[in-house]
């Protein structure tokens, strides 16, 4: 009869235990808010036990040792940047760390920017490994959001760019219209640049690029500002101030002004749109255009409908 009574007890200890650790370890923790901690490389089950305790992820190092061996977790736990959220199960920690579901960090490239603006913004950043970028040819880079984790080096966001502004240029060239007159893919680029500069209104993209074709085909000068502040600030900012009739002067040959032709590169790296708009320009006569004040542009085919809209811009500014 004692042997039996004993066996219950044991019997009812045993399922006491089994669903008191089932319920520790599938429960909702008293993490109160949510952590992000970094599991650093070669680290064993003890010490990641310890850096989840010293955080309030978990409660007891050792029962998560003992859960992640049972489960077959504890040759399994990858290093990196973890995010918990408040509330998350022993179980769920376990998991994540196992699955290797760290954080992925997201940058976004704004049209527009040029190289030397990119690679400040890229220095920048506090998760990156490696030396400072400089030296990043112009309009090399594709604007457009890029994820990144911990330890990743700077030129991989770059390589990625650069990789990813390839594709879209080949992919461009192969879609032009067949009379462009434009010689290369380069060539493409740098005139997507312009239009990118120019406007960024998506309806007016065509139009701007038509354009500056039209002035390409007739031998005329391009004549747009944005190469003259390129040529400029080489590209390293914003002018920062209003740009002056002697300015339009600025011996550079980046300068449309008094160059025929493209210029000699790049004076931004474009966005999707501008590129394909130099690709695909719209059938228009237009050989001018000009800020209309309300954030568009006003378009003529000669230039006294020019210097009307131009008289026009004068008086809305």
């Amino acid at each position: 009869m004692k042997k039996w009574c004993f066996l219950a007890v044991l019997v009812i200890g045993l399922v006491s235990c089994f669903f008191y650790a089932k319920d520790k370890i599938y429960c909702e923790s008293d993490l109160s808010q949510d952590v992000t901690l970094v599991i650093p490389k070669g680290a064993a089950s003890r010490s990641v036990a310890n850096i989840l305790a010293e955080h309030k992820v978990i409660k007891n190092p050792l029962f998560f040792r003992i859960v992640a061996r049972i489960y077959g977790f504890d040759k399994n736990l990858k290093a990196g940047e973890y995010l918990f959220p408040a509330r998350i199960s022993l179980y769920d920690v376990l998991l994540k760390l196992s699955k290797g579901d760290i954080v992925y960090h997201r940058l976004t490239i704004p049209e527009g920017l040029t190289s030397f603006q990119v690679a400040q913004m890229v220095n920048l950043l506090p998760h990156l490994n490696g030396e400072d970028l400089s030296d990043i040819p112009e309009g090399s880079l594709l604007p457009e959001t890029y994820t990144y984790k911990l330890g990743d080096s700077k030129q991989e966001i770059i390589t990625h760019a650069q990789k990813a502004m390839d594709n879209i240029l080949n992919k461009a060239w192969r879609l032009k219209d067949n009379d462009l007159p434009l010689k290369s893919p380069k060539e493409l680029l740098i005139l997507a640049s312009l239009i990118e500069k120019e406007t960024s209104l998506p309806e007016e993209r065509r139009i701007v690029a038509s354009v500056f074709v039209n002035r390409l085909r007739k031998g005329m000068r391009l004549q747009t500002d944005p190469t003259v502040i390129y040529a400029l600030t080489q590209g390293k900012g914003e002018l920062g101030r209003p740009l002056y009739r002697k300015d339009l002067k600025f011996e550079s040959p980046f300068n449309t002004y008094l160059n025929y032709g493209l210029p000699p590169e790049p004076i931004c790296n474009p966005g999707i749109e501008s590129i394909m708009a130099a690709a695909q320009p719209e059938n228009t006569d237009f050989l001018y255009f000009v800020a209309d004040g309300k954030g568009g542009h006003n378009f003529a085919t000669t230039l006294s409908e020019h210097n009307s809209n131009v008289r026009q811009w004068k008086k809305n500014r």
